[in-house]
């Protein structure tokens, strides 16, 4: 039995996380560059017109420089375009695929309304405790050389960081701040509230982070509402319970408790349950005064706000349909009563907090753009502060008391239950094996067992332990309670709860965050698993959970007992048997399959392995922690779709045949009848046409009716071979690519206001396309990158425009790869991955576009971007950049002027030209040292300046 031991404060603060990124005792240095001089007026720029990320030179981490990076300001009311000091969003990867310490996403707040500096990162390590929450600590931001001031360093709520925490990264994802941002001027709020089934309604409230998932959202909501008894189902009840009493013990009202019920995230499991994430904690410990009912204007109305807010208030059903249910309202004083023992009541969030403001105090002082003055910082934790409208409580002000006065209420001063000498009837027992668990318990009416053999985000299990000597609890009514538990795997979690009528308890207290866990034994066996069947070249046979077609191995076991294999290994190299390690917990149960996916992602959930297989022939090996070989498979070239299976199953020899992905390898056509089958392929033919070939059997004759598998094909027809079955091309190979941008920075933005690659194709036929189930890749190794979904298509003479921009959470057509401005390659094929068009680009300039010219039909080259329209005029290679950093371009955007400046003798006096982006010359002269140009009656727009022989610029107007 193992008990997932707390860390004690003192090394928490030491040693928070294994990321030295988000260390808790030192400050990071981020130091960001631009180009541009008037940078801030850029972000302001782009914040106002919501335009997404601009382009930064670069950034350096703690030494580590990265070129070319996505920067933009964040923030509702934390933000002013009149100061110095605004939150900002770092997306390392924006435009080249940058990553620090593993994360891509850097989350900076710059302490508005927090004198302490330190209420995000310290409500950040109590929350942690109880359940995944981001990490957060310090770090120093300068621009341009120039200090700007210490942030709160926060890890971004994304897909990595739902991988991370949670196994997936894919499923319904909701950040739950109103998207225009919370205030009078918002129409909704993310309280849950059904509001109907209409998606349409919800978009005020809710921005959605995942492909799809707004009928799921309304799911919650009318479960919460009205199928209460079933909430479990759609809801990780506990870890709501947990998110509820966290933000009311530290009276953190910009939070779902609070007047706009936001800075939440929601994201579905697997299993289906949504699970809440607590975001931007600034205004935690007593920072907002808003309930949404009433104003806490004063420290004790704070420390004294009820513990039970919105009990009774159908404006907020996440607080008043679950505390209606008496077994979770105890579930939901006993996390609180946890949290303030844990924290508060016994003052360990004080030496945390001193802690903390040791290591920042140095960066303090030097933070010249602060909000409140240094001897405000050095008062924060036991002082009040009152400055304007400003009224902020001294964290221990407020905690000390609002400590005092939980315990003092009935709900926590009543007697608790006790939880004491759990004991398992066989401390190791076997796989398969039925125990009991029983626990001493005094002051209780009800004792419940929860577990669970998955391990992960997988939900526990409950069931009701018996003090009436039946199950293996000794006497009856001796207070001591039991229950049968089974052991279906080698780790099982577990946790008791115990309650009265008054609150209830956990054991281990922080449960279901913390829990115990049996650790049980697996018989192991050298000889019973086997290799039994794998394909390594699989483009359209069976996908993975994330609809890719990868490569997969499917182990079978022959033995009549379970066996664990974790610690032992699967490679395609001889010589690195250790290559991939099978994870603990990995079982494989007597006569049953596992499979593996050989695609080098491990990103995803489940079992990837860090090698992909070879289809022109190599080896699979299955070796034991020792690394003995368990299992081994020399291959040779392999057909696509076609598998290489033991038959019969589990123990013959290897030769391709039809795939029985995780089944029984002779669940074959039975093909007595037929004559048998020739090559053993599940194919019914005594005369084979291609021994390799699953899905070709006996000869045909010519001209009959086929399938070449090809969807780009039409009037399929067997060849005089009598074997080859081949079709005519259909209309798609009228379908080009057209022109596309791999450097776009100022040029055209999506939906989001992101400026990224894109790609466009034009379809020159007379008639509709369907480009449903068609791949675009940017690697000619590697065609099926990304799929077009089904019902995409292209209308006749029509353009149809693909982001790439690897980011699949944005609405519309956004492919999961980037363009390379160094050269690469664009690929568009067909389902079977027949080649439709496609071109190898050498390097690309920076907000010039690669088109066909003619449009449709000519050869590519450099032009002035006609995005979504009719290729109208090149540019000559010679008149792209030779040296932007000669010339800078300023305002950009511009507003009623424009000013050119020459950085460099060899630009000074040159001709310079002003272009729209139809190619008319809007401006031409000469370019003297710096040259200003009234824009203020030209139309808004992309404007080009060339500067002859020189450099080549943009601005937006």
């Amino acid at each position: 039995m193992k008990y997932l031991l707390t860390l004690a404060i003192a090394a928490l603060v030491a040693s928070i996380s294994a990321q030295d990124f988000y260390q808790m005792d030192a400050v990071q240095t981020i130091e960001v560059t631009f180009a541009e001089s008037n940078w801030d007026q850029l972000m302001d720029a782009a914040y106002a017109a919501d335009a997404g990320y601009i382009l930064a030179q670069s950034v350096t981490i703690n030494g580590v420089t990265m070129d070319s990076v996505g920067v933009k300001y964040k923030g509702n009311s934390s933000y002013r375009s009149s100061q110095v000091k605004n939150p900002w969003h770092i997306e390392l990867d924006t435009y080249k695929d940058h990553a620090y310490d593993g994360y891509t996403d850097i989350k900076l707040a710059n302490g508005n309304k927090d004198p302490s500096l330190i209420r995000d990162v310290l409500a950040y390590q109590v929350v942690r405790q109880y359940m995944e929450a981001p990490l957060a600590n310090f770090a120093n931001l300068y621009v341009n050389g120039e200090l700007i001031g210490l942030y709160a360093n926060t890890e971004s709520v994304s897909k990595k960081f739902m991988n991370s925490r949670f196994g997936s990264k894919n499923n319904t994802r909701f950040k739950c701040s109103p998207p225009e941002g919370a205030g009078p001027q918002a129409r909704n709020l993310p309280r849950l509230v059904h509001l109907g089934p209409d998606s349409t309604d919800y978009y005020d409230a809710y921005e959605l982070k995942s492909d799809a998932g707004w009928q799921e959202l309304i799911d919650l909501c009318d479960t919460l509402a009205n199928h209460t008894a079933d909430i479990e189902q759609i809801l990780d009840v506990d870890r709501a319970l947990w998110m509820l009493a966290f933000n009311n013990t530290i009276v953190n009202l910009d939070s779902y408790i609070g007047a706009f019920a936001q800075n939440y995230y929601l994201y579905r499991s697997d299993q289906g349950q949504f699970m809440p994430i607590v975001w931007d904690l600034n205004e935690s410990f007593g920072g907002f005064s808003m309930t949404g009912t009433s104003s806490l204007n004063s420290t004790t109305a704070k420390q004294q706000m009820t513990h039970l807010l919105h009990e009774n208030n159908d404006d907020y059903p996440l607080v008043q349909q679950l505390l209606a249910i008496p077994t979770y309202k105890r579930m939901y004083l006993a996390h609180m009563k946890t949290i303030v023992e844990e924290n508060f009541d016994n003052g360990a969030y004080y030496d945390v907090a001193e802690s903390l403001q040791v290591v920042i105090d140095e960066a303090v002082q030097a933070d010249g753009n602060k909000f409140y003055t240094y001897a405000n910082f050095l008062t924060s934790l036991d002082s009040d502060l009152t400055a304007g409208r400003d009224r902020i409580p001294g964290i221990a002000s407020l905690m000390e008391g609002r400590a005092a006065y939980l315990l003092g209420l009935p709900d926590f001063s009543n007697a608790e239950p006790s939880i004491d000498d759990i004991t398992l009837s066989d401390d190791v027992p076997s796989v398969g094996d039925v125990i009991n668990i029983t626990a001493a318990a005094t002051e209780a009416s009800t004792v419940m067992l929860s577990y669970r053999s998955t391990q992960g985000t997988a939900p526990f299990t409950t069931v009701e332990m018996f003090d009436d000597g039946a199950h293996g609890d000794g006497a009856a009514g001796d207070g001591v309670y039991g229950v049968e538990l089974p052991i279906s795997s080698d780790k099982v979690d577990y946790y008791i709860y115990a309650e009265n009528d008054d609150i209830g308890l956990f054991s281990p207290r922080r449960a279901a965050h913390e829990y115990y866990t049996i650790t049980a034994t697996a018989i192991t066996s050298t000889t019973g698993v086997v290799i039994n069947e794998f394909m390594a070249s699989n483009d359209a046979t069976i996908a993975d959970q994330d609809g890719e077609f990868d490569d997969w191995i499917e182990l079978y076991n022959n033995d009549s007992i379970a066996v664990d294999l974790s610690g032992y290994y699967l490679t395609d190299d001889g010589t690195d048997l250790t290559q991939w390690t099978f994870p603990s917990g990995t079982i494989i149960e007597s006569g049953d399959y596992l499979i593996i996916w050989a695609d080098d992602d491990t990103d995803q959930a489940g079992l990837h392995a860090t090698f992909k297989l070879s289809g022109s022939g190599e080896s699979v090996i299955l070796s034991g922690p020792d690394s003995m070989t368990i299992d081994a498979v020399d291959y040779p070239e392999q057909t696509t779709d076609v598998s290489y299976a033991r038959i019969p199953n589990g123990t013959g020899d290897f030769q391709a045949a039809a795939p029985t992905f995780d089944d029984n390898n002779d669940n074959r056509a039975d093909c007595t009848a037929a004559g048998g089958d020739a090559d053993s392929d599940g194919v019914c033919a005594d005369v084979d046409c291609d021994d390799n070939d699953a899905s070709i059997g006996a000869m045909m004759a010519p001209g009959s009716a086929c399938d070449d598998g090809d969807a780009s094909t039409q009037n399929d027809v067997v060849l005089a071979d009598g074997c080859t079955c081949e079709g005519t091309p259909t209309m798609l190979s009228n379908v080009v690519i057209n022109e596309f941008m791999a450097s776009n920075d100022v040029t055209v933005a999506d939906q989001d206001g992101d400026f990224d690659d894109w790609i466009e194709l034009y379809n020159n036929d007379d008639v509709e396309v369907d480009l449903s189930g068609y791949f675009f890749s940017d690697d000619a190794d590697e065609v099926t990158k990304w799929e077009f979904p089904v019902g995409t298509s292209i209308a006749a003479g029509g353009y149809l425009i693909v982001w790439a921009d690897e980011d699949l959470d944005q609405e519309g057509l956004h492919a999961d790869f980037k363009l390379s401005g160094g050269g690469e390659s664009v690929v568009l094929s067909t389902s079977d991955t027949t080649v439709i068009d496609a071109l190898d680009y050498p390097e690309q300039n920076a907000d010039i576009s690669y088109g066909r010219f003619p449009n449709g039909t000519g050869d590519f080259q450099t032009m002035t971007p006609t995005f979504n329209a009719e290729n109208t005029m090149s540019t000559a290679v010679a008149d792209v950049v030779v040296r932007q950093e000669d010339v800078i371009v300023y305002p950009n955007p511009a507003i009623d002027y424009v000013t050119i400046e020459a950085l460099s003798a060899e630009t000074t006096d040159k001709t310079i030209t002003v272009q729209d982006i139809t190619g008319a010359v809007v401006h031409r002269g000469t370019l003297a040292t710096r040259t200003t140009i009234n824009t203020s009656n030209w139309p808004s727009g992309l404007y080009i300046v060339r500067v002859k022989g020189v450099s080549i610029k943009l601005f937006v107007l």
